[in-house]
């Protein structure tokens, strides 16, 4: 994956870089009617209106960079870019979509990227790209400005009116073929893909767009999103986040979807255990993991490509994890949340101040600001916040059961037997926090005792685990998945219950809408008879995904559970990919009715 020319630089998805050799082609616009110049460009930046920041929709983009389309809005102007790719050769063209007094200048810069060998260099009305292996030189047809400034580049570029379209190309014997070869790059792309759904798509483009170059390790790994990486130095990998991002690559792509998985997992602590997030800085969250789903997910990778390739490259350590919770997160046979502290690494202030708290072990649930988690005590000699989680539990015993599913397939029958009585030993402890009366599995205090009665969609994942009866599972369903003073609604699944006292605030894990939740709880209802459930996620699930999708061409990290909009919250990244689960819900439910009709 490492080789070939597409969207690898995590700071601009109008720059296009040549791996293995770091050529990098970055494209802008120079205004005339304000003088302003845009170098880079992100998809869902926000701020203040009044800086006037770029607004992308973004088109298709295949994964291998064959073939990608975008379109550009800043400062009063509109453009629309596609690049096409055949082997070390790239095209571009750069379609002007609004007209001014005086057209803007369409900018190419040239740079070799992450300190690879080479240069990049003006020669007349081309720029050169050179190292010892290779020389590319990059022409562009169009009103050529050559010895115009620009005041804001530093590297050598071209200029280019933009009162029409511009072509751009590595091989100059090919531009006036450009046109035509881009057209024929894009048919063949959309016509393979003229089958598949708009949730399909959208969950695709987002993670396309979002999957960049790791120089640092000299990977291809899919971030949450660039404009996360950006402000974290260069990338962020999320725990359950990048595994998720492994499941819907395995789609289509296994290569990219092998890369994710093993990405996070080689992330793993001195102590054995997947963190929260890691960064390049060597800055990861050594005090907490996050919610165990590593094992769920290259289960269904094995099972997608009836082959244990990943399984045995990342086995042991997802054994080790799984040891690692009832080693540090159990008390009394139930598993809670935590943060362990730990001598700083980095000397980054947020290896100290939030360790070993309440706030710090919400955060390895996920759920960060979740009103479950409110006035929970907490003790510190032990690291663990005094709750028993239905949701750990329960994603717990589901990765017992992933894990001895793929012990199983390695032939490793210790491993198995150690896993199935480790899911059957957690699995009869959730059983206990069953609450009759309610008719659901409910969180318990472990101080008092006492039963909490705040719901969220993790007091479904009991379907996950296969632990509730079917008479169980259906009361479930029908006392809270449809009762409209909690979950049921035209936007599902809420954070936490409608009737809860935080849910009117719809601020971040208070409420709004997150894909993840609705995809655990869509795999449980898998494991059961509970048809008009499940068909209702998952109409629900793609309607609340193309509702942004179809009004500004984004994928969000969460959405507000009472119109269903990703926008107008500062807390939700506009183009995050695991908002993609929603499509991915759509997606596998396909594939199983598909299935069943054979």
């Amino acid at each position: 994956m490492t080789n070939g020319w597409n969207t690898w630089n995590v700071r601009s998805v109008l720059s296009h870089v040549l791996l293995p050799d770091g050529f990098a082609i970055s494209l802008g616009l120079k205004t005339y009617d304000t003088g302003r110049c845009l170098r880079e460009a992100l998809i869902g930046r926000k701020g203040d209106p009044k800086a006037r920041l770029e607004r992308i929709i973004p088109g298709p983009h295949a994964y291998d960079g064959s073939f990608t389309s975008l379109e550009l809005e800043w400062s009063g102007h509109k453009m629309r870019v596609e690049t096409a790719a055949e082997g070390d050769d790239w095209y571009a063209r750069v379609t002007p979509l609004s007209t001014h007094i005086k057209a803007p200048a369409l900018t190419i810069e040239a740079a070799v990227l992450w300190n690879r060998p080479g240069h990049a260099r003006r020669d007349g009305d081309a720029l050169v790209l050179t190292n010892p292996a290779r020389t590319l030189r990059v022409t562009a047809g169009g009103a050529s400005r050559p010895d115009e400034p620009v005041v804001e580049i530093a590297s050598p570029y071209l200029l280019v009116g933009l009162a029409g379209p511009a072509l751009i190309t590595t091989n100059p014997s090919r531009l006036q073929q450009a046109d035509a070869i881009i057209d024929r790059r894009k048919a063949e792309y959309l016509g393979s893909r003229s089958h598949l759904s708009e949730a399909h798509h959208a969950m695709q483009i987002c993670l396309a767009w979002d999957t960049i170059y790791d120089p640092f390790r000299q990977r291809i790994i899919s971030p949450v999103s660039r404009i996360w990486s950006c402000s974290w130095g260069g990338w962020v990998l999320f725990d359950w986040d990048t595994y998720f991002a492994a499941w819907m690559a395995g789609v289509e792509h296994k290569e990219l979807a092998y890369a994710n998985a093993s990405a996070i997992t080689q992330e793993v602590t001195e102590n054995g255990f997947i963190p929260n997030f890691a960064t390049p800085s060597g800055f990861k969250s050594r005090d907490r993991s996050q919610p165990p789903v590593g094992a769920l997910v290259v289960q269904a990778l094995c099972e997608r490509y009836r082959e244990t390739t990943l399984a045995e490259r990342l086995f042991e350590t997802l054994l080790g994890w799984n040891r690692w919770w009832p080693a540090h997160r159990d008390q009394d046979g139930y598993l809670c949340w935590g943060s362990t502290p730990y001598a700083p690494v980095t000397g980054c202030s947020f290896e100290t101040i939030p360790l070993n708290t309440r706030f710090a072990s919400a955060l390895e649930s996920g759920l960060d600001n979740s009103p479950m988690y409110e006035n929970m005590p907490y003790d510190a000699q032990v690291h663990r916040m005094q709750l028993a989680d239905v949701g750990l539990m329960s994603l717990y015993v589901a990765d017992c059961q992933a894990l001895a599913d793929l012990a199983g397939r390695l032939g490793r029958k210790e491993a198995m037997e150690e896993l199935t009585g480790r899911a059957e030993r957690y699995a009869a402890k959730l059983k206990t926090l069953w609450c009759e009366k309610t008719g659901l599995y409910l969180n318990k205090r472990l101080d008092t005792g006492e039963l909490q009665t705040r719901l969220s969609p993790t007091h479904f994942y009991p379907l996950l685990a296969g632990v509730p009866t079917q008479a169980q599972a259906q009361r479930m369903i029908d006392e809270h998945f449809f009762n409209p003073q909690e979950f049921w609604g035209q936007w599902i699944l809420p954070s936490i219950a409608r009737n809860d006292p935080a849910y009117p605030t719809q601020n971040y894990w208070r409420g709004r809408i997150w894909a993840p939740m609705n995809f655990l709880v869509y795999l449980g209802l898998r494991k059961y008879n509970l048809p008009r459930a499940r068909k209702a996620l998952v109409e629900k699930s793609q309607a609340l995904l193309l509702k942004e999708w179809q009004e500004c061409g984004h994928v969000h990290e969460n959405y507000c559970a009472e119109t269903g909009a990703g926008c107008g919250k500062d807390n939700s990244d506009a183009f995050y990919h695991w908002g993609g689960l929603l499509g991915l819900i759509r997606v596998l439910e396909d594939e199983d009715q598909r299935l069943k009709s054979k």
